[in-house]
């Protein structure tokens, strides 16, 4: 755990222990990765203003979502198949989101069951939908996260077909696994993984147990449109957040829908390569929708001045994705726990930095 001071050493770590297939399905980007490189670029070009001679010896780094007070400025994205990265993932993110008193999300395609998920995050945790198909499947998984006692469904827009992300397919990705000479010596080159892997058995989509519906993770899913959203607000009677929103006019338009709150992000640039970067996005949102608009940030945050920029361009609250698969892979949850620790304190000294003592102020 001493080795990790920070999320690129968590991620350096984590590409030397996974599996090749494994490290570029959850580091990789669609296309050229342009998208990716230009996110990365619009955060370090952003500078926060350091201010001096402020009394900041008491800082908070809590905040709070839909009313809810937190212990950290950031929850934990929706990611699929995080077992992936060693097995039982999905639970210690459960575990952590309930210590913090944060929102995890579980994904369509979680390899932990979302009544599992609920249950070990102590109630702190939301639902992340994929339309897909002819809907049928999707409004089943509804009312499933309904009866399992979620309050909170984060509807994903942005993925009406599946990004094509070079890195993985020349692995021969998929889900589930196929076993080829590629894939085996892959494996047999990470025996740490791969033994664990055998032990605790394969990951598995865990949501598509129920009779007559299965789930194809290339499927198309381009028949959702703004209709779709009217009939997922109209059967849903809690919280309903639209996740993967880049244009003003599209998210003006979520707030007329009746949303509860909209999601600034590029899916972590898997999606579109020539996608502009989300925090620069995020400013000319929050202008078109108003300062009352409950508005959330994810993709590319790597530290916490990176969440202190996002607050800084008008998000509420903010999500953290695959640096957590990476503290995860490098050393468990005790990976995860110091990984987390470290990213609060990056935020606590960033407001000392500049002069403001909670992100309220930034």
């Amino acid at each position: 755990m001493l080795r990790i001071h920070s999320s690129d050493d968590a991620r350096q770590i984590a590409k030397r222990r996974l599996p090749w297939m494994v490290f570029d399905y959850i580091d990789g980007a669609a296309g050229r990765e342009a998208g990716a490189d230009r996110a990365r670029a619009a955060f370090d070009e952003t500078v926060l203003r350091p201010r001096v001679l402020q009394n900041v010896s008491n800082r908070s780094v809590a905040s709070d979502v839909f009313g809810k007070p937190t212990k950290a400025p950031f929850g934990i994205a929706p990611m699929g198949m995080c077992n992936l990265s060693a097995p039982g993932a999905d639970l210690m993110l459960a575990r952590l989101a309930a210590r913090e008193n944060v929102p995890v999300g579980v994904s369509t395609v979680a390899s932990t069951a979302l009544e599992a998920m609920i249950e070990e995050a102590q109630g702190n945790a939301w639902f992340q939908l994929y339309f897909s198909g002819d809907g049928v499947g999707t409004f089943k998984l509804v009312e499933r996260a309904k009866s399992a006692g979620y309050e909170t469904l984060i509807v994903t827009v942005d993925v009406p077909e599946v990004g094509r992300r070079p890195r993985e397919l020349r692995h021969g990705f998929n889900m589930p696994f196929k076993i080829g000479p590629r894939q085996f010596f892959d494996f047999a080159m990470h025996p740490r993984w791969s033994i664990n892997g055998l032990i605790k058995g394969k990951p598995q989509m865990a949501n598509f147990d129920m009779d007559g519906f299965e789930f194809d993770r290339t499927e198309s899913r381009a028949a959702a449109d703004w209709d779709t959203l009217a009939r997922l607000r109209d059967a849903w009677p809690g919280k309903l957040v639209v996740k993967g929103v880049l244009d003003v006019d599209d998210a003006v338009r979520c707030c007329d829908a009746g949303v509860d709150a909209v999601q600034v992000s590029s899916h972590g640039s898997r999606q579109l390569d020539s996608a502009p970067a989300p925090i620069h996005a995020l400013a000319a949102i929050r202008a078109a929708v108003g300062p009352d608009m409950p508005l959330f940030y994810d993709s590319g945050l790597r530290s916490g001045e990176d969440v202190v920029k996002a607050y800084a361009g008008g998000a509420q609250f903010a999500f953290l994705g695959r640096i957590l698969q990476f503290a995860i892979a490098a050393e468990g949850e005790d990976g995860l726990n110091r990984l987390w620790d470290i990213l609060k304190d990056e935020v606590s000294i960033t407001l000392a930095q500049v002069g403001v003592t909670s992100l309220k102020d930034v």
